[in-house]
């Protein structure tokens, strides 16, 4: 196989849940790249609005999440403790509180605001302006890099997603039930098809890849597979 170049832009979108941070983390470290996850920066603004009380009900104080907006930094460092890569919330380390079930809620509400994306896409494009990443999200290979070296769409059933999703919140120690899990995956699907901006699609030149019945390893194969048609040798 001819050497991969160290400078690609690889594009994962997918549905919520469908496996796009474990497969595009694997796909960073075969390839030494940075990950960078894109959901992860809507899920830290959504945290954001929820402990600064920004929420009447079920929508957000836009005027005041707006006026606030530039005072939101986002990052992604190094933790010790985790030994990875995580995102830092105005210096603040919130891998485990983004993941809460109250967040997960309420995201799609936060991230189909258009200056909340136009934030987002803007520190984005500005993490993987020189290459080497992985980036993964709703909109990485339509919007943020249409013009990315590999774009691929992950997908798989509403149910193994819920499946998925229920089982990693058990893990954690949070109670849902897999009624609500399933629900909330169908609604976020819902929100993110069909928003005005950026909608959850995928791009004409991405390959489609179903891992309902499959493992990362799996995937991975796959993955390998694929570099081996795409460079040779």
């Amino acid at each position: 196989m001819q050497p991969i170049p160290d400078h690609l832009i690889i594009a994962i979108d997918g549905h919520s849940s469908c496996g796009k941070s474990t497969f595009a983390r694997a796909i960073a470290k075969r390839l030494n790249y940075r990950y960078i996850d894109s959901g992860a920066m809507y899920r830290a603004v959504t945290l954001f609005s929820i402990q600064n009380h920004l929420f009447k009900g079920e929508n957000p104080d836009r005027e005041k999440l707006l006026r606030l907006l530039p005072k939101i930094n986002i990052s992604f460092e190094y933790n010790p403790n985790r030994q990875e890569n995580e995102i830092v919330l105005n210096g603040e380390f919130v891998e485990n509180a983004i993941r809460e079930p109250e967040v997960a809620r309420k995201v799609s509400i936060i991230s189909k605001i258009p200056e909340v994306r136009s934030r987002m896409v803007e520190i984005q494009r500005n993490l993987g302006e020189k290459g080497g990443i992985v980036m993964d999200g709703r909109d990485i290979g339509t919007v943020v890099f249409p013009n990315a070296d590999i774009k691929i769409f992950l997908t798989a059933s509403p149910e193994i997603r819920a499946q998925r999703r229920f089982k990693e919140l058990k893990e954690k120690g949070i109670e849902m039930g897999f009624n609500e899990v399933l629900e909330n995956i169908l609604e976020r699907d819902r929100i993110d098809s069909t928003r005005s901006v950026s909608p959850l699609r995928k791009a004409p030149d991405a390959i489609l890849l179903d891992n309902s019945n499959m493992t990362v390893e799996q995937q991975m194969e796959w993955f390998e597979q694929f570099l081996h048609e795409r460079f040779g040798g």
